[in-house]
């Protein structure tokens, strides 16, 4: 019997993966031209494609616009929002009839420890289209082109339809992980657990993994899928080491992910020697 074979491509969307993005990961463009040849490489041995997609509005719980300053500044991007920040003033709700809704948001960030409340540039913006300087349309929701061209060929030569899986759209929380949202909202079943997902994970004799960014959106995915699996499942982790990057400054989580991830039972390869 021929093994389930299943790729997790995370976020393989303009904005991170193409130098013109908004949020441009840098070696991304290259590791997504890697992962393009494998699907095509791979194409009759993948039984699944899932493929998550960062889906945010201008007006997000991590883009400027939600935070605002008593000179009446929206905090740049990269700034990290701590609770302390909200409690002394320093920064407030740009509406304040959600003040206290993103006091107890960032207080809940640091009971969970995974990551601070960042301020990223506006990013994978859902269907909007912006002009580049040489006049050109450029959308950074969409998947790069090497990627969506390798995604449309396995879809027709396999009779298959890929799994895009969105997350993000709740203005309110982040959304780094695929399988649930940093602070799920209980009013909103998109940003609570996944179980759809998992469950098809959970038939997969190998889950290959790749996508960016490797120190946030693979890192959180991954993690939690891997908590909600058994201990002995995660020996189906196989994590391409070319096909993922890190957002410059943060290195080290994704470094330490992949030692703790190694640790736990995940095997690494790269895009050429896997099933060469």
């Amino acid at each position: 019997m021929s093994k389930n074979i299943q790729l997790l491509l995370i976020d393989p969307q303009n904005d991170f993966a193409s130098p013109n993005g908004s949020l441009f990961v840098p070696g991304s463009d290259q590791d997504m031209i890697k992962v393009g040849k494998l699907i095509n490489r791979l194409s009759k041995k993948i039984d699944d494609i899932h493929v998550t997609l960062d889906s945010h509005r201008l007006l997000d719980i991590a883009h400027p616009l939600m935070h605002i300053n008593s000179d009446g500044e929206h905090p740049s991007p990269f700034t990290i929002i701590s609770s302390s920040d909200y409690d002394n003033g320093v920064w407030r709700c740009t509406n304040p009839n959600w003040q206290s809704r993103i006091v107890d948001y960032v207080h809940q960030l640091e009971v969970n420890g995974r990551y601070p409340l960042c301020i990223w540039p506006v990013h994978c913006r859902i269907a909007a289209t912006t002009r580049l300087n040489d006049g050109s349309e450029f959308c950074g929701h969409a998947v790069v082109l090497p990627v969506s061209e390798a995604l449309v060929k396995w879809e027709e030569d396999n009779f298959a339809t890929v799994d895009y899986c969105v997350k993000g759209s709740n203005l309110f929380t982040e959304n780094y992980s695929i399988l649930k949202a940093d602070v799920p909202d209980p009013s909103d079943p998109s940003t609570q657990l996944n179980t759809e997902l998992l469950s098809v994970l959970q038939e997969a004799d190998e889950i290959i993994i790749a996508g960016e960014a490797l120190s946030h959106c693979v890192k959180s995915s991954i993690e939690d899928v891997a908590n909600e699996f058994d201990d002995s499942s995660i020996k189906k982790f196989i994590f391409l080491e070319d096909c993922c990057s890190n957002v410059p400054g943060f290195e080290g989580l994704g470094r330490d992910f992949v030692k703790d991830m190694k640790a736990r039972g995940m095997r690494t390869t790269t895009s050429t020697d896997y099933l060469a």
